[in-house]
């Protein structure tokens, strides 16, 4: 048997809007982010998920909360499915897109590789796959959450997901 997994990235925060490489820091959702968080919720509160997983950081939370609110679905938090952390450079306007490929494995200064990152995140679906064996789960997250999903199951290198282009969709489904 496998677990099917349903992918979506926190809605948008006022950091994303301002262009500030959150990280680690809690941020919070947007008036077009709670939108966003509400739409996520139609399209998946009936779709058969037994659980959700959300990264533990305010703006993955509060888009879940959002989502899922009156809803059967649980949710259940791990610090696992947080962003990457960019140590010193949380909350700036540094241009950490811009400086991607330079931290493949070099961590910011203060915190963490898109490497590290990725790999504390294939750890939690590796879990997810010995204990969830047969369900469809959702998961809330960031761009390493996603990265990690890409390499864990289709075999992709965290190089190439650094070069790729980000562009958004409501929803990536995965087995594992």
């Amino acid at each position: 048997m496998s677990v099917q997994v349903v992918f979506e990235t926190h809605s948008r925060s006022e950091d994303n809007e301002a262009r500030i490489a959150t990280g680690w820091l809690p941020g919070r959702l947007s008036a077009l982010g709670r939108e966003q968080a509400r739409r996520l919720g139609e399209r998946r509160r009936e779709d058969g998920l037994s659980v959700v997983f959300t990264s533990d950081l305010a703006r993955a939370v509060e888009t879940a909360e959002i989502a899922f609110a009156d809803s059967s679905v649980p949710l259940a938090f791990d610090w696992r499915l947080r962003e990457c952390n960019y140590g010193e450079q949380n909350g700036t306007r540094f241009p950490v897109e811009e400086d991607s490929a330079g931290r493949i494995d070099l961590p910011y200064p203060g915190g963490e590789s898109w490497r590290q990152a990725t790999e504390r995140a294939i750890g939690f679906y590796e879990e997810l796959r010995q204990r969830r064996n047969g369900q469809r789960v959702g998961v809330i997250g960031h761009a390493a959450t996603r990265w990690a999903l890409e390499i864990f199951v289709r075999g992709r290198t965290i190089e190439e997901m650094v070069a790729e282009e980000y562009v958004w969709q409501p929803g990536w489904e995965y087995v594992l």
